[in-house]
């Protein structure tokens, strides 16, 4: 009997046996691969049809995003009020993404329901109208989202460290604006569509507790023909053309109360050595709540609610970004504050104790990104989608056990030096 007066032993997530959990294959008909990751736990399902559809491929700005949107929103068929009448009747969601290189349709419903919703996601992949009338109201919405945006000092603030951080004509790097709205022809959107939502540039993946019959309905509805032609799309190389300049102030809002910062420097994206590394050392200095960042910039300064420094990692490259809003009379102050942490983090070892925190808080943050199939698709497609294996997992998990104080140091010598660093306060 558990004695229930004693607590139980504390085991470090360290300890642990991290598996990535095996992924089945298949093929349709016509070849597009499907990725499985099975789960009896929930009467619930995932389906995410994936395409070489980002920004990076378009020659018109926002034409892969408003293409990615508007599919949803009519067919020769049916209109988009009926579209989601369809998916919501069964309590579905079907979501839409459009990011850098891919863009995403995914459905979640009950897994009984499934045979009813490939229909109404066949006809909004493989027969989109475009109706001009959604086109219409798309850049009206748009363009008055944008207006009310561009009053928020951290959408311009991000807005700008992009472009400086990668060149305004980059595809990371462009942003939109209201001439680009107005430029939007339904002709463009239904060639960009048709160049790269083809049965050749997709690929499936699916997590869940799936009905016996899957890959067969999948292959009735996707992979009997060869849907919109055989695309092989080359991803084009751009060139990266950072500013020169490296400090920036921009004011947005006379009224305003409090301004936005960003501190950002280039970065080498994850195929580079130190990249699993670096996730270490970024969580140590403003990865999570109880980063040095947080620690002083928030708790013992007081100048935020939070602060934070992430890691692009997008498939050309990759940048490390302070993001934080505070009060405008003490951004520079805060600045100060940022460039005074990477400097201890460059001339002082960092202490066993905090290392070691750190390791249990991201083994037991991927233990947690590991809870269930949802979340292990998600980790085996960015993996397959950035052509990697398990192995690249599991040489992650090593580095966040096994790096050590003086390479972590050393690291912060090579990537943390204030010089290297944009600069940006828009108030």
């Amino acid at each position: 009997m558990i004695n229930r007066r004693q607590a139980p032993a504390i085991k470090d997530a360290v300890n642990f046996d991290i598996q990535l959990k095996p992924l089945e294959q298949f093929r349709l008909d016509n070849g597009i691969p499907v990725y499985v990751v099975r789960s009896s736990e929930q009467e619930t399902l995932q389906l995410e049809l994936v395409f070489p559809a980002g920004s990076w491929y378009e020659s018109e700005n926002l034409v892969a995003s408003t293409t990615n949107f508007l599919m949803k929103n009519g067919t020769s068929a049916h209109s988009a009020l009926e579209i989601n009448e369809m998916t919501e009747y069964y309590g579905a969601y079907l979501n839409r993404n459009c990011f850098h290189e891919n863009a995403t349709y995914t459905l979640h419903c009950l897994s009984r329901h499934i045979p009813d919703l490939l229909p109404t996601l066949q006809e909004v992949i493989l027969d989109p109208a475009f109706p001009e009338q959604e086109l219409a109201i798309f850049i009206q919405n748009m363009k008055q989202k944008l207006a009310v945006n561009l009053q928020k000092s951290e959408f311009v603030a991000n807005r700008h460290i992009d472009k400086y951080l990668f060149g305004e004509f980059h595809p990371y790097g462009r942003v939109s604006s209201m001439m680009a709205y107005d430029a939007l022809q339904t002709e463009s959107l239904r060639g960009f569509y048709q160049q790269h939502y083809t049965y050749s540039n997709c690929k499936i993946f699916l997590a869940g507790n799936l009905p016996d019959n899957i890959i067969p309905l999948l292959n009735q509805y996707f992979g009997t023909t060869q849907w919109n032609g055989e695309r092989h799309n080359i991803r084009p190389e751009m060139p990266i053309l950072p500013s020169e300049e490296k400090k920036y102030r921009i004011f947005n809002d006379e009224s305003g109360v409090q301004g936005s910062i960003r501190v950002a420097r280039p970065f080498p994206n994850r195929y580079h050595p130190d990249f699993p590394k670096m996730l270490v050392l970024n969580t140590i200095f403003g990865g999570y709540f109880g980063s040095r960042l947080m620690s002083n910039i928030r708790e013992e300064k007081g100048y935020t609610y939070g602060i934070q420094s992430q890691l692009y990692n997008f498939r050309q490259a990759g940048a490390v970004n302070i993001t934080t809003e505070a009060g405008r009379d003490v951004c520079e102050k805060a600045i100060a504050e940022i460039y005074l942490e990477m400097d201890k983090l460059r001339n002082e070892p960092i202490p066993e104790e905090e290392l070691s925190l750190v390791r249990n808080f991201m083994i037991g943050s991927i233990l947690g990104d590991l809870d269930g199939a949802f979340q292990v698709i998600q980790r085996w497609k960015n993996l397959i989608l950035n052509d990697l294996d398990e192995n690249y997992f599991y040489n992650n998990i090593r580095t966040i056990k096994t790096i050590s104080a003086e390479e972590l140091q050393q690291l912060a010598r090579q990537y943390l030096s204030p010089e290297d660093f944009y600069e940006l306060i828009v108030i």
